[in-house]
């Protein structure tokens, strides 16, 4: 056979092969859970799009305890979770023949938020807990305007929920006249909107429109939460499956937290990387 011949087959063969890659259909990956994780989730898609254009990557936000059971029935490849997995959850998916692995990649903290006019700057963790049961009702009772309070609270599927009835409700019952919302921007529009209103959301989605509260003296911000010294600290966490094939999207996924582009999604997004390069 001719050299010439080789190069025309070879050239053939090579046209074969990217016409069939290109036809095959794209890789899809599925991540669902936390509100709070999503903006995060939502950055790296961005990314991972340009990176690998043949591969569909969908953010679910739905809450952290919808995440859990996703992953727990196989419905997504990454579950984005603002809390660590409950032992039910684990013997949910063990028996599903699921291995939960958790990826830690960021800190947040959990803000007690109301509208900027309101004169009340810090409230001890009792006096939020009790903001919160109904024993206050009224913000001159701390210090500020004779106003009632309009308690605002994340669902109960929420690992904001969950983080803040651990750390702050001491896993008291919240009165019966609290509201419930679905996500974090919808606390902060309610609160950003109505003058005697007390939410709490995670670090990422405070801004100017609304004012976050000291916490037992200490305010939250990076290096508070970094440093382990706001009360209301948590880390962000993504679950798959087992630990996920090296050099698969998922693992590209997972750990793009160890990455300086990762961390610096992280950062401008308002929450603290686990790490720094």
């Amino acid at each position: 056979m001719t050299r010439s011949k080789q190069v025309l087959i070879l050239t053939a063969l090579v046209g074969m092969m990217v016409a069939v890659a290109g036809a095959a259909d794209p890789k899809t990956v599925k991540m669902e859970g936390s509100t709070t994780v999503g903006p995060i989730a939502d950055a790296y898609t961005e990314v991972f799009k340009r990176m690998y254009p043949n591969v569909t990557i969908t953010v679910n936000k739905t809450g952290s305890g919808n995440g859990a059971a996703a992953i727990v029935d196989s419905r997504c490849d990454i579950a984005n979770m603002s809390r660590f997995m409950k032992i039910q959850e684990f013997k949910d998916a063990v028996a599903k023949g699921v291995m939960p692995v958790a990826h830690a990649i960021a800190m947040d903290g959990v803000c007690v938020i109301v509208h900027p006019s309101n004169p009340v700057s810090v409230l001890k963790t009792e006096q939020a807990r009790n903001i919160y049961t109904g024993k206050i009702t009224n913000w001159k009772e701390l210090g500020g305007a004779d106003r009632k309070i309009v308690v605002v609270s994340r669902d109960t599927s929420s690992g904001t929920y969950e983080t803040f009835e651990k750390l702050v409700m001491a896993k008291q019952k919240m009165a019966a006249g609290v509201q419930y919302v679905a996500s974090n921007p919808e606390a902060h529009a309610t609160v950003k909107s109505t003058v005697g209103a007390v939410a709490y959301i995670g670090l990422g989605f405070v801004d100017k429109d609304v004012k976050a509260l000291k916490i037992d003296g200490v305010m939250p911000s990076r290096k508070t939460i970094a440093k382990g010294e706001y009360p209301v600290s948590r880390p962000l966490f993504m679950f798959t499956n087992g630990y996920p094939k090296l050099g698969s999207i998922v693992h590209a996924l997972v750990t793009f937290h160890l990455t300086p582009k990762g961390q610096d999604i992280i950062d401008a997004k308002g929450f603290v990387p686990v790490t720094d390069y």
